[in-house]
């Protein structure tokens, strides 16, 4: 067997490269991303390193130790379509685990040369426990998260949204007591969708807000460092009550360190779902992927700009994979 190792930008152009060299019985071994060589690196470059093999006659030029290494170095079950699409998955980013069950999981026969169409779906069949199912709103639904991720104008395009497709008026709290414009933005978008609006600016406030509401209400608190005594109250408050759902809020931009100091530092505020906002400005959720598998908290809406109500959609197995895989935009 006959090794060669490819770097290009992407994978399709280290692909083709191999296969051009290699011929079309070229199998791909591995893919990893790496830094660039020389000065690009050192600014932060990344480039994607292919690893191709091709079964040929060795001559005298190849020594015994190259013939052991590229014997090692076979796939440890699996066919050239196996590998194939662990390559295509490993350079969107996605961890080895998870895309050695798609692979798994694709028909053999269907593998190598595998469609988008049949390789997303395979994935958001991967990851519908990820997605939250699209179910009635609780009384009380509590949106939670660090300074400038996109909760107020979440809050925001929830309720006008359900105020242009079915009428439904839900009541808006802003539960920040720091920032006076969240407080007026948010009072704007109820006054324009015309709901109710109460701006509840100490945890005495809201609870006497929470109690004496009857209707379905979309809460947006401060964004604040979990440990400040303001806070924590509010999440003390929050969890002594039934019937409330909690959503983190978080961007899809975050590196995985930053995803899960996030979820370590609300942990106080349990919960339930997360909504991952600017999803348009990520190159691909594979990098969270691991994490909120991890965490186990579905999520439940996608933010993918600052139009309201437009550029918000229920999260579902399908746009999850599509997100993974690059393919958000011509998905939706």
């Amino acid at each position: 067997m006959y090794l060669k190792r490819y770097r290009r930008e992407t994978v399709q152009d280290a692909l083709a490269c191999a296969r051009r060299e290699l011929g079309p019985d070229a199998l791909v071994l591995s893919t990893e991303l790496v830094a660039a060589r020389g000065i690009r690196g050192w600014m932060g470059v990344r480039e994607v390193e292919l690893t191709a093999a091709v079964d040929r006659r060795a001559d005298d030029a190849v020594s015994e130790s190259r013939r052991e290494v590229a014997a090692k170095v076979r796939p440890e079950r699996g066919t050239k379509g196996r590998a194939e699409v662990m390559a295509r998955l490993r350079a969107s980013g996605l961890d080895e685990s998870l895309a050695d069950e798609v692979a798994e999981a694709l028909p053999v026969a269907g593998r190598r040369g595998a469609s988008p169409v049949s390789l997303r779906r395979t994935l958001a069949e991967r990851l519908a426990a990820l997605a939250a199912p699209e179910e009635p709103y609780a009384p009380i639904e509590v949106f939670v998260g660090p300074p400038g991720v996109g909760k107020t104008t979440t809050v925001a395009k929830i309720a006008a949204q359900e105020r242009a497709r079915k009428g439904q008026r839900i009541g808006l709290v802003s539960a920040d007591g720091y920032r006076v414009g969240a407080v007026e933005q948010l009072r704007l978008y109820a006054d324009i969708i015309g709901t109710k609006f109460i701006a509840a600016r100490t945890p005495g406030e809201l609870e006497f807000a929470l109690a004496s509401s009857g209707r379905p209400l979309l809460v947006d608190t401060a964004g604040r460092a979990p440990g400040d005594r303001t806070i924590r109250d509010l999440f003390e408050l929050l969890a002594g009550r039934a019937g409330v759902r909690t959503h983190l809020v978080m961007p899809a931009t975050s590196s995985v360190r930053d995803a899960e100091r996030v979820f370590d530092g609300y942990r106080s505020a349990r919960p339930d779902r997360v909504v991952l906002t600017r999803v348009d400005e990520a190159e691909s959720l594979s990098p969270l992927v691991g994490v909120l598998r991890d965490r186990q908290i579905p999520i439940s809406y996608l933010s993918t700009g600052q139009r309201v109500p437009e550029d918000l959609s229920r999260a579902t197995a399908s746009m999850l994979a599509a997100c993974v895989l690059g393919e958000a935009e011509s998905h939706a």
